[in-house]
């Protein structure tokens, strides 16, 4: 299990090797759910990953569609 410290700024380092794992580069924009076991930090897909796996699952872009619908709503944020 990995600590960090909470500032107060309200700021936490996420470790290195979780950054990686999850693509966390400066710039990435996450999202915060808070649940009945504490804060998720869900990172938000990029218009490259979306580009890089079209066509894939061959559902003849039905799932595109959905994903392009939900990057734009994230985008909103």
């Amino acid at each position: 299990m990995k600590l960090a410290r909470v500032t107060t700024n309200g700021r936490v380092t996420i470790p290195a090797l979780l950054r990686k794992k999850y693509g966390l580069h400066p710039g990435r924009k996450v999202r915060f759910e808070a649940d009945d076991n504490g804060i998720k930090i869900i990172p938000l897909v990029t218009m490259e990953e979306v580009e890089e796996n079209i066509g894939f699952l061959g559902t003849r872009g039905k799932l595109l569609k959905a994903l392009m619908e939900e990057k734009t709503r994230e985008r909103d944020l």
